[in-house]
């Protein structure tokens, strides 16, 4: 920050989650550099808000998150709007043509258009960053939502659940911390078996009776909220409970098969199922525990059926992988323009 960063082109990647939205700001670096990147990245700046998903927060709350967390980033890196030369925006929640119209619409009050906007679905900022900016491949991501995204070298894409809770991401945060409270209330009034959820859920909250996550659920039945309960179900499931043991394996079921269905659909990998291409895994979900590692369980059962496929855990954020997707772009377009 200062009056170097004052003088140079800057490209901005901004991840849009359910939970939380981060802006980075990056120097626009020579495309010679872009298949030698500098390691570490020259990040100038980064900011961090609240959720941007226009289907959770509404239209109003997103659009001022945007714009507060792009400002920040800016002033965080010590350049002016005007140093702006694209942007990416991953954003969960843009699951259309007239998302992304939307979305430019709010930002085109603040970049002239001579600024590109790329406007895409959370999961391509994941997956670029995975892959340093190109889209070839799956990604997977497994935090408060779950979505997996592919795409081909020719430019095909297609996905896999990413449709909310309501219409059953079920290998999501939100879908195993709500597959837990089910099994609370049901074993509460004898539907269900016995767990050792419902002591170690109603004492993480606070509560002293079942009857109190009623009214707890549905006083903010906000995703995130929800989803803040699994490493409650983490942990019973590495003490030995069967149910929780079950959720997570049901979890993981969900997630390799939304994989496993965007590969099939694209065919990633090959004609004879053995070819190679990348798989990024990210989202809290899929961290490491203890002894219950969700992320591990879910690429066992990839690779069982895909044995050509390339797991990896990214190096830099997802932010940082929608601004080398805008640098990417940038550079495709500026070529194809005659532009050196």
């Amino acid at each position: 920050m200062g009056s170097e960063s004052d003088q140079c082109q800057v490209i901005l990647g901004v991840d849009g989650g359910t939970t939380s939205t981060v802006c980075v700001c990056l120097p626009l670096l020579p495309f010679s550099d872009i298949h030698n990147l500098p390691d570490p990245l020259p990040i100038l700046g980064r900011a961090v808000s609240g959720c941007s998903n226009f289907n959770s927060v509404g239209e109003d709350v997103a659009r001022e998150t945007l714009e507060k967390v792009i400002a920040e980033a800016l002033f965080d890196a010590g350049v002016k709007q005007s140093a702006v030369q694209a942007v990416c925006l991953g954003l969960s929640g843009v699951n259309h043509s007239k998302d992304q119209e939307k979305v430019s619409g709010w930002l085109r009050n603040t970049f002239p258009s001579h600024v590109k906007l790329y406007i895409q679905n959370d999961a391509v900022a994941a997956l670029a960053s995975g892959t340093m900016g190109k889209l070839h491949g799956c990604v997977l991501i497994a935090g408060t939502g779950s979505i997996s995204y592919g795409f081909t070298e020719d430019g095909r894409e297609a996905r896999a659940a990413g449709a909310g809770p309501v219409l059953g991401d079920w290998g999501s945060g939100y879908g195993i911390a709500a597959q837990a409270l089910i099994a609370v209330m049901r074993a509460h009034d004898g539907r269900g078996p016995q767990t050792m959820l419902s002591s170690c859920i109603l004492q993480s909250l606070g509560l002293s009776s079942p009857d109190e996550l009623i009214g707890w659920t549905y006083a903010d039945p906000s995703w995130a909220r929800i989803a803040a309960l699994v490493p409650v179900v983490v942990s019973c499931a590495e003490d030995g409970d069967q149910i929780a043991d079950e959720i997570l394996h049901n979890a993981v079921q969900e997630l390799a098969l939304s994989v496993k269905a965007v590969v099939q659909r694209l065919h990633l990998a090959g004609e004879d199922g053995k070819g190679s291409f990348p798989v990024v895994m990210v989202g809290g979900v899929l961290g490491a525990n203890k002894n219950w590692n969700i992320g591990n369980e879910v690429t066992n059962s990839i690779l069982k059926t895909y044995v050509g496929a390339c797991v990896i855990r990214p190096k830099v954020e997802p932010a940082v992988g929608a601004a080398l997707y805008a640098l990417n772009f940038l550079m495709k377009e500026t070529v194809a323009n005659g532009h050196s």
